[in-house]
């Protein structure tokens, strides 16, 4: 595979790929909405900023089947080795240290500082699945109506 420029790949997947979901809004005014399922697309928007795709310096956090988290990352030779490419960081201790091994490979780095708060949101919603997964926090019933 040939390396070419992340804006050039956007461009030609932006429109058609096989990760995109589309979604009708309900007016004709709200319009539609792209969603994107690629790894490395934190937001899950098929725009060029989350796009796992294009970009050839991706983070990714997602839950393992053992109910932990992982912070997979693409390295250098990501363009040539497809999967082989991507450098996989077990996120396993208490929130607090996690958060600072987030912010210490995305902006420390000089990685992807734009994607600091993705990623930590990302964490978040995953450390609360996994909890409920483990069965160490109940999930909380929705109240419904006045009842």
């Amino acid at each position: 595979m040939v390396a070419a420029a992340d804006s050039l790949v956007w461009e030609l997947v932006k429109n058609n790929n096989s990760f995109m979901r589309k979604k009708s809004g309900r007016t004709s005014r709200s319009g539609s909405i792209r969603f994107s399922v690629e790894r490395g697309n934190l937001m899950s928007r098929s725009t060029y900023k989350y796009s796992g795709l294009a970009n050839s310096k991706t983070i990714d956090i997602s839950a393992t089947e053992d109910n932990r988290a992982s912070l997979t990352i693409k390295t250098k030779k990501a363009v040539t080795s497809g999967k082989s490419g991507k450098a996989e960081i077990a996120l396993n201790k208490d929130f607090r240290r996690v958060e600072k091994t987030i912010k210490s490979q995305a902006t420390d780095n000089f990685y992807r500082p734009d994607l600091k708060s993705a990623a930590l949101a990302k964490y978040t919603a995953v450390y609360k699945s996994n909890r409920v997964a483990k069965g160490v926090k109940k999930i909380i019933p929705v109240k419904k109506g006045r009842a």
